[in-house]
């Protein structure tokens, strides 16, 4: 059973394009392992396979490709390296639907950008863009419990910091807050688009000076633009909450980035 339907769904993913695909040159533009590994792709997503599902044997693979093992193999490395499948060994082994996690798929994504020379005006371009949208999904939508949790994340920084690490434990608290908050949008593409922004400000190096610097004023009219954005959200008033979080993005970015460059004047001092 399992045979046919994949035949049909490789048939259907156009098997002979995917492989012979050739350039102005008549060269094979891609690998056949790669595109192997791209019509697997399609037959797991057409199949809304999940973790833990397990994909055709080695042996029926190399008869529905024509290919030879290795070519197999090397197909399926390329996917257990995008973290889609994981292989076992033994008894029951075999290629199986791995779990794909945000926090996995966060840390790769800033591994990339870790070389990209990313500033926080950067940054907050795109969040005074995305999160205000984010934001304004969510109002008319939070429950008792989310506004719990919102709230909780709030009074950690409700009072001034008395030491430098406690400066920075708001900082990620504060951050928190925003993860948590973006985390209700209806749009899974727009949630992650803000908590991987927000996941750079959290581990950026020059993030992570900026948070031992001592900055009330950040603190208290983050803290006060957060709390005008609860009442707006518990009224299901979409606008202002978007206007609120547009105003409170705008102030955040402009007092980060005066800090980066503070930053950066210190770093030079020592140099």
């Amino acid at each position: 059973m399992t045979s046919r339907v994949f035949t049909h769904s490789l048939e259907r993913a156009g098997r002979a394009s995917a492989l012979l695909e050739l350039d102005a040159s008549g060269r094979a533009r891609r690998n056949r392992p790669w595109a192997i590994a791209e019509v697997l792709k399609d037959w797991i997503a057409e199949r809304g396979l999940k973790p833990g599902d397990r994909l055709p044997q080695e042996r029926e693979l190399i008869g529905l490709f024509g290919v030879s093992k290795g070519t197999i193999r090397e197909a399926l490395k390329a996917l257990d390296a995008q973290g889609i499948i994981k292989t076992r060994t033994g008894p029951g082994g075999g290629a199986f639907i791995a779990p794909v996690t945000e926090s996995g798929a966060l840390e790769l994504l800033g591994n990339y950008f870790f070389f990209k020379g990313l500033t926080i005006g950067d940054i907050y371009q795109l969040r005074i863009r995305l999160e205000p949208e984010a934001t304004a999904s969510v109002a008319g939508r939070l429950s008792k419990a989310d506004f719990a949790r919102l709230e909780s994340k709030m009074k950690v920084y409700d009072h001034p910091p008395s030491t430098i690490e406690e400066e920075r434990q708001q900082r990620v608290a504060e951050l928190e807050f925003h993860e948590l908050l973006v985390g209700y949008c209806p749009n899974p593409l727009m949630t992650f688009a803000c908590r991987f922004l927000i996941s750079l400000l959290k581990n950026l190096t020059i993030c992570r000076r900026i948070y031992g610097i001592p900055n009330p004023e950040l603190r208290e009219h983050g803290r006060s633009y957060q709390l005008r954005l609860m009442d707006a959200l518990r009224k299901g008033d979409t606008n202002e909450a978007r206007r609120i979080m547009d105003e409170h993005m705008n102030f955040a970015g402009q007092r980060m980035e005066a800090q980066e460059a503070f930053v950066a004047r210190q770093f030079l001092k020592v140099e």
